[in-house]
């Protein structure tokens, strides 16, 4: 996890979701994976198990995840995009498809048109708000590999110690990056009820995060003697549980200590929290603000050979 992720002279930001050829005439609605996801922690997913994870990358070097929740909208963390003044022709480049080594020419591009932050977001370590918004211009043909993730109500009830599952490219310890060919990481993690893990962060307090450092829109995931957890370069990423068989995303990857260390499970914004703040941004109402930046010349890439792409990630 990131414990915050500032880009202040970020240039160009691209996204790529990659697309192989399959019919989109199989799309049954979100949270509907072609394949299930092996139920085992820090190993590669299977190929389709997550076709919602999404990549976000600075001059196609990863930055943070995300994931895909409409045709035309991305769900990710305020701080990946929150200092980004120096922006001036910035792209996102989304990619949900694995095993892939390398650009393919054969692309189809779309303009992407926003980034909206929530506005409780103020860019410290365990703010509260840490959510965004990317909206594309145009909409994502879905495929067997690139479908979207069902989001909750904000009166969805996630079962404590339900296992979940978050995904990522991120670091596979505290320091040590993913290693070639950077398959997509998925982990098995229970949910911890909040007044828990705060007992856990105030057993070994971390210098800047205060007491109770878990707000009320967050919810922590992990085990207390760790081990198994997100880490730098998950931030953005989907955390799924699997509701009455339909997967839902429960949190956003958000920030936490370390990577994997006992007593400190990894933290995230508790989507449900934010799920009409969500809605009335999709639906173009107001609702309760949010700071948005408009992009010109952005760009998402939609790679239509699936044997390519991963080796510069």
């Amino acid at each position: 996890l990131l414990l915050l992720l500032l880009f202040s002279n970020m240039a160009v930001l691209q996204t790529i979701i990659a697309s192989p050829f399959i019919s989109s005439s199989s799309f049954t609605g979100c949270g509907h994976p072609i394949n299930s996801p092996r139920i085992v922690g820090g190993q590669p997913a299977s190929n389709g198990s997550w076709p919602w994870q999404v990549s976000i990358l600075q001059n196609f070097y990863p930055i943070c995840g995300g994931s895909l929740i409409a045709e035309q909208w991305v769900l990710s963390a305020a701080h990946c995009f929150f200092n980004r003044s120096a922006l001036t022709d910035p792209s996102v480049c989304l990619f949900v498809c694995l095993f892939l080594s390398n650009l393919s020419d054969n692309a189809v591009i779309s303009d992407v048109q926003q980034i909206i932050l929530h506005p409780d977001y103020n860019g410290l370590s365990g703010s509260t708000g840490d959510i965004a918004l990317i909206k594309l211009k145009s909409p994502v043909k879905f495929t067997n590999y690139i479908l979207p993730i069902c989001l909750p109500e904000s009166s969805t009830q996630f079962p404590l110690n339900e296992y979940c599952w978050v995904t990522g490219w991120g670091d596979i310890r505290s320091d040590v990056p993913l290693p070639d060919p950077r398959t997509l990481q998925e982990v098995k993690v229970p949910l911890i009820i909040r007044e828990i893990c705060n007992i856990l962060y105030n057993s070994r307090p971390v210098l800047g995060l205060g007491r109770d450092p878990v707000k009320q829109d967050m919810i922590c995931a992990g085990y207390p003697e760790g081990g198994k957890d997100s880490c730098q370069g998950d931030s953005g990423g989907p955390l799924v549980c699997q509701l009455e068989g339909v997967w839902t995303q429960a949190g956003v990857v958000s920030w936490g200590v370390g990577c994997g260390g006992s007593d400190h499970p990894g933290v995230y914004t508790l989507v449900p929290f934010y799920a009409n703040w969500i809605q009335d941004k999709m639906s173009g109402r107001n609702g309760s603000g949010g700071k948005s930046d408009q992009l010109h010349n952005t760009r998402v890439v939609t790679f239509t050979l699936v044997s390519l792409l991963l080796a510069l990630l």
